[in-house]
């Protein structure tokens, strides 16, 4: 399975995982339908198979159709992503991460999504004891 799958793919590819973690699962055309500025039928093809063998998808046959589903939750890759990008551009600090992102709120915090990172704090500082 993917360790960090955003780190391994192009933009296009990205585009695609997206369309795939979406709706849970979809063939060529439902991902052609779906994507901006699509690429040919056969690029679409030619991309799922190659995601395929990097491991980032799997697929049932349904009739002559292939559906196309992710080897690993979003959530999964979701974290995989998040560790990467905390490792390249806050040295593994999350709370430079935190920092960051509040600062680019401009202290605008919604007070919903305030208290709930408070109570994911309140949670941490448990588990912790």
């Amino acid at each position: 399975m993917p360790k960090d799958i955003s780190h391994r793919l192009s933009r296009r590819e990205r585009q695609i995982m997206d369309v795939i973690f979406t709706r849970g699962e979809a063939t060529a055309l439902d991902v052609r339908k779906a994507l901006p500025d699509a690429p040919s039928y056969s690029s679409v093809r030619a991309l799922l198979r190659i995601l395929e063998e990097k491991g980032h998808l799997k697929h049932r046959e349904d009739g002559a159709r292939y559906v196309f589903m992710p080897t690993e939750s979003r959530a999964q890759a979701s974290r995989s992503a998040l560790k990467r990008i905390l490792q390249t551009f806050f040295d593994g600090s999350l709370s430079s991460a935190v920092a960051a992102l509040v600062d680019t709120q401009h202290g605008k915090l919604d007070p919903a999504e305030l208290q709930r990172i408070e109570a994911i704090i309140k949670a941490a500082k448990g588990k912790s004891k």
